[in-house]
């Protein structure tokens, strides 16, 4: 439901004042197939299935609230990118959107590879067996630790984010007798969010060294003269939930300027190029993403055209879908506690989560859709508050959405489209345990990362 507020951030769009949402849908039982997975339907009953399974069963096995992830969706979705972009170009899965061990087997088996950004995501990276050449390591403030046990491993790259990180990585690989591969992270002055981009002043962030004040060519001044370092190429990420490639060519065409440099100071024509990642899903049925195959296909494009005008050779293309891949995966379960409505303004729906396992909505004002999931309804639609169970007033799931005017306590709602960030940025808050990710497929289900209890919260707590 509409407020114009970006996934990635209110900053990003027009806040339109409380109360503009979109009109109900002509089918508050219908389940767009572009916001759920793959294999998400209703089956005879009304009662929504995922995996062959229905939630009323996953529900009385795993509990609520849960993450339930179509492990063939997710497969599926990593043929496709690596389909997509093919021999000359390489996929790697931006770990931060969700991470563990399952997924980094399910990675290996598509062929993918793993950009991680903390010694964390590198530990379990390299836990569940992904090749070490495969792995990526980012990060603006990566420890002396986390940079060794990166190097000792072997990864195929670090992308290194600043001056001091140069200096600190090259001492390490010296001191290891490594010559270790990296990347230079540079900022372009371009930042692209859904259909616009805006390319003055985003040089004042935490990531990358400016092109515009010199730093980018000097930080590859320093790589180049290091013999621990291999430069092996520029990176760029220009921002989140992007629907238009127009923002990449902006980016291209300025790190592609800084290649040319490099060539005509060094005499060295680096051999890599990495657009990042930040392609958007669809959240609600507003939202229309381009299919992997339109992204490739547009990228490779841009980035032949700026190198044939700078009279390079086309560097080898790297990417990094993490909430592409991820996002559309998964839903969140809840079971309804209570309602308040509140006449001429809407109903309010407890649930058992909330800001915990879904940080986002208070975070970003992210919006999302939801459904009555444990049944179908035809009752008329209601002006509804999807709100959480913590002590706290922002703690909300879904702002505006309309779900049937007989939702009761007991009934269940599904939540779609969180797979990315939901499970990797859920919090303890008010003392609850996080809940479990459980992946379905052929009528399958089990856990891959199990609910936390509260004996694992007590045994942190050694006061």
């Amino acid at each position: 439901m509409s407020r114009s507020a970006h996934p990635a951030g209110p900053r990003h769009a027009d806040v339109l004042p409380e109360g503009h949402y979109s009109p109900p849908p002509a089918d508050l039982n219908a389940l767009d197939p572009r916001v759920w997975a793959d294999s998400v339907r209703r089956d005879e009953r009304g009662v929504v299935t995922v995996g062959g399974r229905d939630v009323l069963s996953l529900a009385e096995e795993f509990g609520t609230p849960a993450y339930f992830l179509d492990e063939d969706d997710f497969r599926a979705r990593c043929r496709a990118w690596r389909d997509a972009f093919g021999e000359e170009a390489d996929v790697f899965y931006a770990g931060k959107a969700f991470l563990s061990r399952a997924v980094v087997r399910w990675l290996t088996e598509e062929g993918l590879n793993l950009d991680v950004c903390s010694g964390g995501e590198l530990a379990t990276a390299l836990s569940a067996g992904m090749p070490a050449e495969r792995i990526a390591l980012h990060g603006n403030n990566k420890s002396t630790h986390e940079l060794e046990r990166a190097i000792e491993a072997g990864v195929g790259r670090i992308v290194l984010d600043s001056f001091q990180e140069i200096a600190r990585a090259a001492h390490i690989a010296r001191r290891l007798g490594r010559r270790q591969p990296v990347q230079l992270r540079v900022t372009v002055g371009v930042e692209a969010h859904t259909h616009e981009f805006i390319a003055t002043a985003h040089e004042d962030q935490k990531f990358g060294l400016p092109l515009a004040e010199g730093q980018a060519a000097e930080g590859v001044r320093r790589v180049l003269g290091l013999d621990s370092l291999e430069l092996t190429g520029i990176h760029s990420h220009i921002g989140s939930q992007i629907f238009d490639t127009s923002g990449f060519e902006v980016a291209a065409h300025r790190v592609v300027g800084l290649l040319a440099q490099t060539r005509d100071e060094h005499g060295v024509e680096l051999p890599e190029i990495d657009l990042g990642g930040g392609l958007g899903i669809a959240y609600t049925s507003a939202d229309d993403p381009a299919e992997p195959s339109a992204i490739a296909r547009s990228l490779a494009q841009i980035v032949d055209r700026e190198c044939a005008s700078a009279g390079l050779a086309v560097p080898r293309l790297s990417v990094e879908p993490g909430r592409a891949i991820v996002g559309p995966t998964a839903f969140t379960l809840y079971e309804v506690g209570t309602l308040k409505p509140l006449e001429g303004l809407r109903t309010y729906v407890s649930v058992d989560g909330g800001m915990s396992d879904n940080i986002r909505t208070a975070l970003y004002d992210a919006e999302y859709s939801v459904a009555l999931a444990s049944r179908t309804s035809q009752a008329p639609p209601m002006l509804s508050r999807v709100v959480g169970k913590h002590c706290e007033s922002g703690d909300i799931v879904v702002r505006d959405a309309f779900l049937p005017a007989d939702l009761a306590p007991g009934d269940l709602l599904a939540v779609p489209a969180t797979g990315a960030y939901c499970r990797s940025m859920a919090s303890n808050y008010n003392h609850v345990p996080r809940p479990p990710v459980v992946a379905v497929r052929d009528g399958e289900a089990r856990t891959i990362v199990r609910r936390e209890t509260e004996e694992d919260l007590l045994r942190l707590d050694v006061g």
